[in-house]
């Protein structure tokens, strides 16, 4: 109980971090008019994309998790849910590959950027990556092009039924996989590299000419340089190091499964390698938007904002009290002056003699 308790909070704290991180990267992009821009389309489709995926796939994986991977919600469900997991899985490994080629182009070619990268350009390329992700996710899926006799996998399964072989996992024959792995990990792998290494070799040219352009009394500036340098290799390195750190395992793994044809019940080694492909998701929001200054300023304008609002309450009800307080003595001092008029006029009618009230003046006594 305590080992079911324990990870049941692990899990539920993961799914929670993947879609709150997420969240916040969508909020500060439609908040924030500094991040305007065509480029963070690709942000937000990623954002988006492991949002679905912490909404939609990871509550079932967990709870499959939790059941020693037993599905009990029939053959029907089992295909949709993987069709889900490799749908929005692939989309984020495309739209990763995606931010890399549009930061080549922005730091490459600067001047020609803004003609290459067009809205009409972001909007194909955005269509291209969910088109791929669904021709070998669903279409695959459900037309079976997936299992060794192009059946569709699971179709004989009934609802409700839990029994011992009745495991919900991604079936492979040997084309497939090859075309999956190749076209979804391996390939983009291959194009993620070769980018973010003529990126840094960029980065490493306009420092060697600032270097060489800066004069002997403006050290400062060549300071300032090599710190850049620095955060970019920096940044590079987390990038594509967080990416093949998460990916790499599963994709390897499951690759090698699927060309020896072999179909054993999940493991723990399967749970490990399926959860760290999973914790990209949760690590692109802090990866790709957080080495940004305006995404660090849109991140802290959002929190301000909470403690802003928060503040505003206090301030509230502070001044609503105090103008209780003031209507209640200026209540309490007009009360006051009404007695002492009141006791003044009756103080005045005692003095009044009868000569008076008949209009006599009285004498002197």
């Amino acid at each position: 109980m305590i080992s079911m308790a324990f990870r049941s909070l692990v899990l539920v704290t993961f799914i929670i971090l993947t879609v709150g991180g997420n969240m916040l990267v969508c909020l500060a992009v439609g908040l924030s008019r500094r991040l305007w821009r065509i480029a963070n389309c690709f942000v937000v489709s990623l954002a988006v994309t492991d949002l679905m995926l912490g909404l939609l796939v990871l509550p079932f994986s967990a709870s499959v998790e939790l059941r020693s991977g037993k599905w009990p919600l029939g053959g029907a469900l089992c295909n949709i849910y993987i069709s889900l997991d490799v749908l929005l899985c692939a989309s984020s490994i495309l739209t990763l590959m995606a931010i890399s080629v549009d930061r080549y182009l922005a730091i490459t070619a600067p001047l020609s950027y803004s003609r290459r990268v067009t809205r009409l350009r972001v909007t194909l390329a955005l269509i291209t990556i969910w088109a791929l992700s669904l021709a070998v996710s669903f279409v695959s899926i459900h037309l079976g092009w997936n299992t060794a006799d192009y059946r569709v996998q699971h179709s004989d399964w009934g609802m409700g039924e839990d029994k011992e072989g009745y495991y919900c996992q991604f079936e492979w024959n040997n084309n497939y996989v090859l075309i999956y792995t190749f076209g979804t990990f391996y390939l983009p792998l291959l194009l993620m590299c070769g980018m973010y290494l003529c990126i840094f070799r960029v980065a490493r040219e306009q420092v060697k000419r600032i270097r060489a352009a800066t004069p002997s009394f403006a050290r400062s500036a060549s300071n300032a340089a090599i710190a850049r340098e620095h955060k970019a290799t920096v940044t590079l390195v987390a990038v594509l190091g967080g990416f093949v750190i998460c990916w790499f395992p599963y994709f390897t793994l499951f690759t090698c499964m699927g060309i020896k044809e072999n179909t054993n019940p999940p493991n723990t080694l399967n749970s490990v390698v399926l959860w760290l492909g999973y914790f990209n998701s949760a690590l692109n929001p802090i990866l790709y938007p957080a080495f940004n200054r305006d995404f660090r300023k849109a991140y802290a304008e959002l929190l301000r904002c909470r403690g802003s609002f928060r503040r505003k309450l206090q301030l509230t009800h502070v001044s609503i009290h105090k103008r209780l307080t003031f209507t209640n003595e200026q209540m309490v001092s007009q009360q006051s002056e009404k007695h002492k008029n009141m006791d003044n006029n009756g103080t005045d009618a005692k003095t009044v003699t009868p000569q008076e009230i008949n209009g006599i003046p009285s004498e002197p006594s």
